[in-house]
């Protein structure tokens, strides 16, 4: 049996977003030990609204342990499963070895279950962690292949910009009605985590592609890295890489290619963490599969 925590001189906070000093204290915990800078998303819809965050406050308000759970509705196999994520665990060095983590988590597990979630999923470098907890890994795959032929005229294309405030207004559109990618694996929502990704890596483009649809992009050495698109319906990739107009040599997209009018061998992803999921939902996972980079967590 796991021993208790050492909490001497912490307080236990849950969903204390609505707190900004608490909000504040999290994104100092996470800057310091991620160097990770999660406010970023006051400049857009502010933290995730299904977020359940469970934390350790010491007397002076510090946040020295953390670890949140928030709704992630996927399409799995073309059915609707309610899913929960789990992000933003860390613990201060200082206060390290003394179970706050674990704690943590079994409190967001329990509050999860009892709210009849059927998916448990997350994105970690420490899978045998997770793994006492059932939590299996399941690998990723990216989908490479050269441009397919295109026909007819360019569909209209602008580049989008996170400091432009109607762009921002555009995009919020775009991701809280979009279709989902793919009907293999794919998120419903998350228009958080979407917002943050792209302010985190600077060589992500957002392109408006025929008035429609969002695409979340990478140009290298003549390859397109195609992340995620959003909008109402899903473009043909054919319709998409004439849009960006990129004369690329080979296109690779980061998510099941089945809504794109085309298809190619999938080659493992190179990572640097796994994701993994446990639920009776995860049994049904079928075939290779990716999380969007615009969705991880």
């Amino acid at each position: 049996m796991a021993s208790k925590p050492d909490t001497e001189g912490l307080f236990l906070r849950q969903d204390y977003f609505g707190d900004p000093s608490a909000w504040s204290a999290l994104v100092d915990l996470l800057q310091d030990t991620f160097s990770i800078d999660i406010s970023l998303q006051d400049q857009f819809c502010g933290p995730d609204p299904s977020s359940m965050p469970f934390g350790y406050f010491d007397e002076t308000g510090r946040c020295v342990a953390n670890f949140s759970a928030f709704s992630m509705p996927l399409v799995i196999n073309g059915r609707l499963v309610r899913a929960a994520g789990y992000q933003s665990g860390a613990v201060r060095p200082e206060w390290r070895g003394r179970g706050l983590y674990r704690d943590l988590m079994q409190r967001a597990f329990a509050r999860t279950k009892a709210e009849g979630f059927e998916l448990d999923i997350l994105l970690t470098d420490k899978p045998a962690l997770y793994e006492r907890y059932g939590f299996r890994t399941f690998p990723q795959y990216v989908f490479a292949g050269p441009p397919p032929e295109t026909a007819g005229p360019l569909p209209p294309a602008r580049r989008l910009s996170l400091q432009d405030p109607g762009d921002l207004r555009l995009l919020k559109t775009l991701l809280q009605n979009r279709a989902p990618v793919s009907r293999r694996f794919a998120v419903v929502g998350q228009m958080e985590m979407f917002h943050l990704n792209a302010c985190f890596d600077p060589d992500i483009r957002l392109t408006l592609v025929a008035d429609t649809t969002v695409v979340a992009w990478k140009f290298d050495g003549g390859t397109l890295r195609l992340l995620d698109a959003a909008g109402p319906a899903i473009l043909p990739l054919a319709a998409i890489s004439s849009a960006l107009d990129l004369r690329s040599e080979r296109i690779e997209v980061c998510f099941p290619p089945d809504r794109l009018d085309w298809d190619r061998t999938p080659a493992p992803y190179q990572g640097y963490t796994s994701l993994m999921m446990r639920g009776d939902a995860a049994d049904h996972i079928d075939g290779p599969i990716m999380l969007s980079p615009m969705a991880e967590f």
